[in-house]
């Protein structure tokens, strides 16, 4: 219609038109196909339908001018008033057939679902092609048949089927997520729901349900929980901090064992969030380590990382391969590697340690063979001589290799040790000392020497060697020439000599024994000693300085 046109304008406003003669008419233009069809003459009023949604128009035409009248406009009102409601319900009924044969073809084509109804009594009424596909009863031999034979003998014995249908009359719908039963005895498991169907009044006319047939994606879903329910129990078993990251590292997941260790909570963790427990130095280590992971196909570093517990950051080893799959996951682990590094630490110390006592012991032996040499008249002499200074080397060795890696020789267990190697009968010596005051370890051979020398000395010609002789041993921890650092001092205390020898016999001790006190303890560890005799025995004093272990509160 055009805009100019009187079924436009009677459209539009609601309003009847009456045009008598169109060769007359001026208020609107009529269309050409009207005046090459002969009209001379209209009357029209507009058509509603129910809310007064327009529709179109009636109108009556006439070949010939007309005079049209009141009654004429009125008996075209009092028509369309009466077109208006049986077009809308011509249109539902149209619309409805439309969607109800929607509905049948949906229904009879969706074969994976299985739509059937029930009455209020729960018996089946309405059985669809896909219920006969899913469980396998054609449509005849379910007709009557209660929903509850459906369910699954366990089901039914917990009373299952009475609560789905209750909870559907109560609440409107209820879920059907179950194993059900087959025709043929076999269980499918079917992921649906029951809807009530009610009555306009209200009363239950029935219900309907549809379900779909999941039964693989169940298994494949139970046996996927399964698997990750025991990757979730070794995970949790192992003793390494397990973790599951993308490319670079940017991390996905963290295990309990992480949050447990670190204190960090998987959430903060995520990304690069796990950095933050790792120590600041070994940060560009991993981060460059992740950057060259993908090339070299896989990460294998070694970093520390904070325990919670005490603050201190332990050595981890940390590996990984690259997964397959969507995303190329990487499932990585930290194994706690601290005592590891610290065994590898302690052997680098004792081979250090023992490089360095190797080079004393060989130094040693080679001054003693040329001291024992210079004092020995025959080859006899040098023999037996060197024979019991090789000794003691041995007895100090022995006494360093029993003991643990921080532990420390003590004075009272060089000593006793010496005296063991000469001397059976103790009555003629006293011991007056503390006991733990420990030796540094490039003290003790030298300390062990002198002591042996000593000994000697007093079994062969000194206070063990006559009927009336005594010695007396005194050691204590004095201040050091310093004034600070504490000294052990040692007191060789001979009396009731008879004969002492003559100044030039080398068992007075002019030889080695003398001198490696005099002058060996001077230089080797910055003693202070002295050495005399008396009318009744040697007397000798030694004061060296000794470490002090803070960490032990005790001297080494």
């Amino acid at each position: 219609m055009e805009d100019h046109s009187s079924e436009t304008f009677s459209i539009r406003t609601g309003e009847p038109v009456i045009t008598q003669d169109i060769t007359k008419e001026e208020r609107f233009k009529t269309p050409d196909f009207m005046r090459a069809a002969g009209v001379a003459a209209l009357a029209n009023v507009p058509i509603f339908l129910p809310g007064n949604r327009t529709f179109g128009l009636l109108q009556v035409d006439d070949v010939e001018p007309r005079d049209f009248c009141e009654e004429d406009t009125q008996f075209l009102r009092t028509y369309a008033t009466i077109l208006g409601p049986v077009i809308d319900r011509l249109h539902k009924m149209q619309a409805l057939q439309s969607t109800t044969e929607r509905f049948a073809l949906v229904v009879e084509n969706a074969r994976d679902y299985a739509i059937f109804v029930a009455d209020p009594q729960d018996r089946i009424v309405d059985w669809h092609k896909g219920a006969e596909k899913v469980f396998g009863w054609t449509a005849k031999e379910a007709a009557g048949m209660s929903c509850s034979e459906l369910f699954t003998p366990e089901d039914r014995a917990k009373g299952e089927d009475r609560k789905e249908i209750e909870t559907a009359r109560r609440e409107g719908s209820a879920p059907d997520v179950r194993w059900h039963v087959r025709k043929d005895g076999s269980q499918v498991f079917v992921d649906g729901s029951t809807v009530c169907l009610r009555n306009p009044d209200g009363s239950v006319r029935g219900f309907l349900k549809i379900g779909q047939d999941v039964t693989e994606k169940h298994r494949t879903e139970q046996r996927l929980s399964e698997s990750e329910a025991l990757q979730r129990s070794l995970i949790a078993g192992v003793p390494q901090l397990v973790w599951r990251a993308r490319s670079v590292g940017l991390r996905i997941w963290s295990s309990p064992q992480w949050e447990r260790f670190t204190g960090q909570h998987n959430q903060d963790s995520l990304g690069m969030g796990w950095l933050a427990a790792v120590h600041p130095d070994d940060r560009d280590l991993v981060t460059a380590a992740w950057e060259d992971a993908e090339a070299k196909g896989g990460l294998d570093c070694e970093y520390r990382i904070r325990r919670a517990s005490d603050g201190e950051y332990i050595w981890h080893h940390s590996r990984s391969l690259p997964g397959s799959g969507l995303g190329f996951e990487w499932l990585g682990t930290c194994t706690d590697v601290q005592q590891l590094k610290e065994l590898q630490t302690s052997q680098e110390v004792m081979l250090a340690e023992l490089q360095h006592r190797t080079r004393n012991i060989v130094a040693v032996i080679r001054s003693l063979s040329l001291k024992t040499i210079e004092s020995s008249l025959t080859l006899e002499d040098f023999a037996e001589a060197f024979s019991h200074r090789l000794a003691a080397v041995a007895r100090v060795q022995s006494l360093l290799s029993h003991l643990g890696e921080y532990e420390r020789l003590t004075f009272d267990d060089l000593l006793e040790a010496e005296l063991a190697a000469h001397v059976s009968d103790r009555e003629k010596i006293t011991l007056d000392g503390p006991p733990g005051i420990r030796l540094r370890s490039r003290a003790i051979q030298t300390f062990a020497l002198a002591l042996h020398e000593l000994a000697t000395n007093a079994v062969k010609y000194g206070a063990l060697a006559s009927s009336q002789g005594r010695l007396t041993i005194r050691w204590r921890l004095e201040h050091g020439s310093d004034g600070r650092s504490p000294a052990l001092l040692l007191e060789w205390v001979e009396t009731g000599v008879e004969n002492m020898p003559s100044d030039d016999a080398p068992a007075q001790g002019s030889g080695y024994g003398r001198e490696l006190i005099e002058r060996g303890l001077p230089y080797q560890l910055k003693a202070k000693t002295t050495y005399e005799m008396g009318a009744g025995g040697i007397r000798c004093t030694i004061l060296a300085p000794i470490a002090f272990d803070l960490g032990r509160n005790s001297p080494r």
